[in-house]
C-alpha cells in the first residue's frame, strides 16, 4: 500500500495530472516546484498573484504575520494563520488549515488537510484529510545524511532522494508530538498514538501504538 493510486484519491487536488505520472509518491517530490510554476500563470481568476510566484484563492484567510515563499499556491477556504512560515515549493489544497508556527517546504497538502500547531511538515505528501496533531513533525532529512530508503516489510525502496520525509495518505491522524522519520508511509485511514516515534511503511486502517507496535483496526 505505498503506490500514489493506493494512498490518494487524486480528485482532492490540483497535482492530480503531475501525481498521475508516477508509480510511488516521493517520485514527485523533486519536481514540485517546477510544476506549481508550471500551473500557477493558468489558475482561474479566483485566484490573486499577491507576489511573484505565489498565488492565493480570493476566499482564503492569510493572517499579516505569515510569511508565503515562492512559488506556492493557496487553495479556496484555507486558513493560514498567525506565523505561519511557507518557504516555498508549497501546493496547499481548499479547506486546508496552516496554524500557528507551522513551517512547510516542498510540499503538496491535499484539500481538507490539518496542520493546526507547530508542525514542520518537509519534503513531502498529505493526503486528503489527514491531520497532523499539535507539535507532530516529519523528520526530512536522515542523521548520517545518506539517501532514504523506504523500509516495507522485508522490501526496501531505494529513493535516491537525501531529503524525503512523510508520505501520508488519505485520512491519516497523527498524534501529538509525534515524529515521522525519514522515509515514512503511512497507509489510508491509519491513526499515530501521540508521542511516537515512526518508521517505515504502516499499513491502512492501522493504528501506530507506544514503542512502534502495529495492530489492524478493528
Amino acid at each position: 500500500m505505498i503506490k500514489i493510486q493506493e494512498l490518494y484519491d487524486l480528485d482532492h487536488t490540483l497535482a492530480k495530472d503531475y501525481l498521475n505520472q508516477f508509480e510511488y509518491p516521493w517520485q514527485a517530490l523533486k519536481g514540485i516546484k517546477d510544476f506549481i510554476l508550471q500551473i500557477g500563470p493558468s489558475l482561474s481568476d479566483e485566484y490573486e498573484q499577491i507576489k511573484e510566484n505565489v498565488w492565493v484563492h480570493k476566499s482564503a484567510t492569510v493572517f499579516e504575520s505569515a510569511y508565503l515563499g515562492a512559488p506556492c499556491i493557496i487553495g479556496a477556504n484555507t486558513e493560514v494563520r498567525h506565523g505561519a512560515f511557507i518557504r516555498g515549493s508549497a501546493l496547499i489544497g481548499d479547506n486546508c488549515v496552516v496554524g500557528n508556527s507551522v513551517e512547510l517546504k516542498n510540499v503538496i497538502l491535499f484539500d481538507c488537510v490539518q496542520t493546526p500547531h507547530y508542525n514542520y511538515v518537509g519534503d513531502s505528501i498529505l493526503g486528503y484529510k489527514s491531520h497532523m496533531g499539535a507539535g507532530s513533525i516529519t523528520s526530512n532529512v536522515k542523521s548520517d545524511k545518506t539517501l532514504v530508503v523506504v523500509h516495507d516489510g522485508e522490501m526496501n525502496y531505494e529513493t535516491g532522494l537525501k531529503k524525503f520525509g512523510a508520505m501520508l495518505g488519505d485520512y491519516v491522524e497523527v498524534g501529538c508530538n509525534s515524529v515521522l522519520n525519514p522515509g515514512t508511509v503511512i497507509g489510508v485511514h491509519s491513526n499515530v498514538y501521540p508521542v511516537s516515534c515512526v518508521r517505515g511503511v504502516v499499513p491502512d486502517h492501522s493504528i501506530v501504538k507506544s514503542g512502534g507496535n502495529i495492530v489492524k483496526k478493528i
